[in-house]
């Protein structure tokens, strides 16, 4: 029985589709004015084990990604570059997909952007002030009325009395109070803008997630998930937009995945410990990078460094290990640890737990491969349950051979000397066949003696 951590009621639930058998899965995207970093990484590799997870139990899942293709820091970054928002924000989505295909991230079922959903933000503001809970401000810029919403603050868990004393210091005076947010923003000179019944301009950022994910689900939905930071305001602001326009339940179920943590501080381009998913991946295998999400439960911190790291890649390593030489057997199961690895993501997709129970599996394996039956069994098994969790497809040899190839020896040479290793152990040059091993070793080729008089070889993690 799969238990969710609900945010909104702080406690795990047990989760139950508005529709039996379908899923409405809602997660706040990527802002494209920049590459991604590591905990935009996080974002995607969860969510994404997520939806692989409700697949693989069954359920019909609509799974919804946006894109958020205009605001202030786009606009920003775009005149800093001297070319088109378009321009800018079409490389950005394009790096995006390329670094999501790196980390084995599936593509979202629908991944609606801001600049085509135009029609749906703007008439969900004009139901806001109908209903009056939104206001056309002394600046001509549309505002939300915060204190027209009963509930807001339910999902934050923050009080308007609170909130409002913090805001007094800094009152804009187009507002009718502090707390009030912008829905629609006039446009200044040469911004880009869209016609609307009050004038030029573009939509405020929390008003774009609303329309976009009640058009692509429905006014009410099961869940909405995205970084533990969009708590407040972002998807306060949601709720207070969306039940507002609407007057229905915006989302039965809110899911937030926790910070990134650079070497156990808080990741800030100002501390220099800033790390876009490209950098990564010029020092670490994607596969690496996505199991070292995984280790971590979702809603806890993740801190990155460059230990987690190759301690992940020798992980990896341990359980490619275990797969090679082995014929998989894809047609059959071992049920008990089929049923442990369920019970471990039912419990709000405790992954570490998962990806124990799959060490438990690489240990047999490891035990019993010379029964070819048992030890094909156990690998089918191993694979299945991997790949639910986005890893160990590769060809076994294919990641234990790869590392970084082109940084080292090619494969030739490298089997070249493992010939003459072998050929000194015949000869009892036990002398020489360390020498040759110790200079793989130092070059990052491990040897390891295998049944038989031969050897096999890979290259160190990273």
């Amino acid at each position: 029985m799969l238990k969710i951590y609900n945010t909104l009621t702080r406690s795990k639930e047990i989760f139950k589709p508005r529709i039996e058998g379908k899923i409405g899965l809602y997660v706040c995207g990527m802002t494209v004015y920049d590459y991604c970093h590591i905990g935009h990484a996080r974002v995607m590799v969860v969510f994404d084990t997520v939806a692989r997870y409700f697949r693989y139990s069954g359920y019909d899942l609509t799974y919804v990604r946006n894109i958020t293709d205009i605001d202030d820091k786009i606009i920003k970054r775009a005149s800093e570059n001297g070319e088109n928002y378009l321009a800018l924000t079409e490389r950005f989505i394009d790096a995006m997909h390329e670094d999501e295909r790196a980390l084995s991230v599936l593509p979202p079922d629908i991944e609606p952007k801001a600049t085509q959903s135009m029609d749906d933000i703007i008439a969900m503001i004009e139901a806001l002030i109908e209903k009056g809970l939104a206001y056309v401000g002394g600046n001509g810029d549309v505002f939300y009325s915060v204190n027209k919403f009963e509930s807001y603050g339910k999902l934050s868990g923050k009080n308007i009395e609170d909130l409002q004393a913090g805001e007094r210091v800094d009152i804009d005076r187009a507002k009718k109070d502090p707390l009030d947010f912008v829905l629609w923003k006039m446009a200044k000179p040469d911004e880009p803008s869209w016609d609307s019944v009050w004038g030029k301009g573009r939509p405020g950022w929390h008003i774009e997630c609303s329309a976009m994910s009640t058009c692509c689900l429905g006014n009410h939905f099961d869940i909405h998930g995205g970084g533990m930071d969009l708590q407040f305001p972002h998807h306060e602001n949601e709720i207070a937009q969306s039940e507002g326009a609407t007057g229905e339940k915006f989302v039965n179920l809110w899911m937030h995945n926790g910070f990134v943590r650079v070497d156990e501080e808080k990741m800030s381009k100002s501390l220099g410990n800033f790390f876009t998913v490209r950098e990564v991946l010029k020092k670490y295998r994607p596969e690496i990078i996505r199991f070292f999400v995984l280790s971590s439960h979702y809603r806890s911190p993740l801190n990155y460094s460059d230990e987690q790291l190759d301690d992940a890649g020798l992980a990896l390593t341990r359980l490619y290990t275990a797969l090679r030489g082995v014929t998989v057997n894809s047609g059959v199961c071992d049920t008990g640890y089929v049923k442990r690895f369920k019970e471990a993501m039912d419990d709000d997709f405790n992954t570490p737990i998962a990806v124990a129970i799959l060490f438990d599996l690489a240990r047999e394996l490891n035990k019993c491969k010379s029964d070819k039956v048992r030890a094909g069994e156990l690998a089918g098994t191993l694979k299945e349950l991997a790949a639910v969790l986005g890893i160990l497809q590769d060809d076994p040899d294919g990641f234990l051979k790869g590392g970084n190839a082109d940084e080292g020896l090619f494969e030739d040479e490298i089997n070249r000397q493992i010939q003459a290793r072998i050929a000194a152990k015949n000869n009892k040059d036990w002398a020489k066949a360390d020498e040759i091993r110790d200079q793989l070793k130092a070059q990052g080729i491990i040897v390891e003696d295998i049944a038989g008089g031969t050897s096999s070889w890979r290259r160190e993690s990273s």
